[in-house]
């Protein structure tokens, strides 16, 4: 006798999930996921989310607001969330602690409340480790414990140089530019890294004195701008697993520089994610030299450190040194780059080693 009755159509996953549990010869773990449309359609066409059993036995299950959460959560191991698509604010500016920085939709709060009620039910990942992910500041300084990776004898893996900005008024502005070792151009990014409109309002400067009036949200970071020579490795950590994808990036800086020149060298202001200003060359990955173990190194040491189970970062190699910089890390990417055949068990997999972990960790 099934314990569910369907009274809505929304309640029609939950029917089928309780039955493919019940159905299943080895008693599957159920993952619960939240996450914004868009978002989930983009994973679901990619086959990421079955009903049915996976081959390393995980169900999936889509959350619904519309239906009691808790009764929900009875039905699942663990809870799979995107928590940045439902982020109404962030102050950057409040001393308080990170939790209290960030204010997410009542859903969201309403989810929190019943996952620390539910003690049997894991998180991948917990809500507090997504907090660092939140602010460009704090990653940053994060990075800087790369540099516990470097031996002598091969290429470095490093954070850019950075500096954090609250005014561009700041009258020691200039000075506190040359003592992080910035050289212009540099990239100015808002100190907030996502779930808000403007986190991607990004600018690159190529003047001290265009700082005054620049139109990027306050407070904000600083960041290097390395040569790269217009490519870009996206990486995906996929629990203990690593993949990359190379792609067209911002030209260098002569050539930025050359085009700011038509217009007084003013700042080049764009959205990182619409209208990022990339190279129009073909892409010549035989320009750099990947340490690819050297990456893969600090995907385990970031693995660690944030405690995150998927997430992606980009990288970039400096023309001349060869340094790999990483300039930016994200949590939960979709990962499209890699073909699904290789990027969907793996993040399968990735699930259920964490879920396995906590359970063995609370039992």
């Amino acid at each position: 006798m099934l314990s569910i009755s369907i009274n809505k159509l929304q309640e029609l996953p939950l029917l089928v999930c309780s039955m493919n549990t019940k159905a299943a010869g080895e008693e599957p773990l159920a993952v619960g996921y939240v996450m914004k449309p868009s978002r989930e359609e983009d994973f679901a066409k990619r086959g990421s989310f079955p009903l049915c059993p996976t081959q390393n036995g995980l169900i999936f299950l889509p959350l619904n607001y519309d239906l009691p959460i808790s009764s929900q959560l009875q039905l699942v191991d663990a809870i799979l969330h995107k928590a940045t698509d439902e982020i109404l604010a962030v102050d950057m500016t409040s001393p308080s602690e990170n939790s209290d920085k960030v204010t997410f939709t009542r859903n969201l709060q309403e989810l929190q409340r019943y996952v620390e009620c539910q003690t049997d039910c894991c998180v991948i990942d917990p809500f507090n480790n997504i907090f660092p992910i939140l602010d460009r500041m704090k990653i940053q300084q994060i990075l800087m414990g790369l540099e516990t990776l470097n031996i002598d004898g091969r290429c470095r893996i490093r954070a850019p140089s950075f500096v954090k900005v609250d005014s561009f008024d700041d009258p020691d502005l200039e000075q506190r530019l040359a003592e992080a070792k910035l050289r212009l151009p540099s990239i100015v990014k808002p100190q907030v890294a996502c779930g808000v409109s403007d986190a991607h309002s990004m600018a690159i400067v190529f003047k001290v004195d265009h700082y005054k009036n620049l139109n990027v949200p306050l407070p904000a970071v600083v960041q290097e701008y390395v040569d790269h020579s217009s490519l870009i490795y996206k990486f995906y950590a996929l629990g203990g697993k690593v993949f990359h994808a190379v792609k067209k990036s911002i030209p260098n800086a002569d050539t930025l520089m050359n085009l700011a020149a038509e217009k007084g060298l003013q700042p080049l202001h764009f959205d990182s994610l619409k209208s990022l200003p990339v190279s129009k060359e073909q892409l010549n990955v035989d320009n750099h030299k990947l340490d690819l173990e050297l990456v893969k190194d600090a995907a385990d040491w970031l693995r660690r450190t944030l405690d995150l189970t998927i997430f992606g970062f980009d990288v970039v190699i400096q023309e001349g040194s060869g340094d790999h910089v990483i300039v930016d890390v994200n949590y939960l990417p979709s990962f499209k780059e890699v073909p699904d055949d290789i990027a969907i068990p793996a993040f399968w997999d990735a699930l259920k080693e964490k879920i396995v972990s906590r359970k063995n960790q609370k039992s």
